[in-house]
């Protein structure tokens, strides 16, 4: 088992995940986070922190895009390990709805 971001990190951002992973295991694109499933450990302290409730683990069912967006960018965007500044009007875009189509990037984000 593995933890996996979902749509609800797009526009929003949150970091306060990275900050409790205990194997840096997040990785920063320009409007999302992504977990590398090779690289987590399964703990789930990751999980409760994510205001935007973005984070589930892969045993739930639909998760398999999510799955395999963790395993790309995490190949291609940088490391993130310090928590940072969520993204401007993160508090309104968390509960926006199909935000993949919408507003997804796959360029890279600044990393820490």
């Amino acid at each position: 088992m593995t933890y996996v971001v979902t749509e609800a990190c797009i526009n929003c951002k949150y970091t306060d995940c990275v900050e409790v992973c205990p194997v840096d295991c997040f990785y920063e694109g320009e409007n999302m986070l992504v977990i590398n499933p090779d690289e987590c450990i399964d703990c789930g302290v990751c999980e409760p922190e994510c205001p935007a409730e973005a984070i589930l683990a892969d045993t739930e069912d639909g998760l398999e895009k999510w799955i395999e967006l963790g395993e790309k960018y995490s190949a291609e965007w940088p490391n993130i390990t310090e928590r940072v500044d969520p993204m401007d009007g993160a508090d309104a875009a968390k509960d926006e709805q199909d935000k993949f189509e919408k507003h997804f990037s796959d360029k890279p984000g600044a990393g820490t």
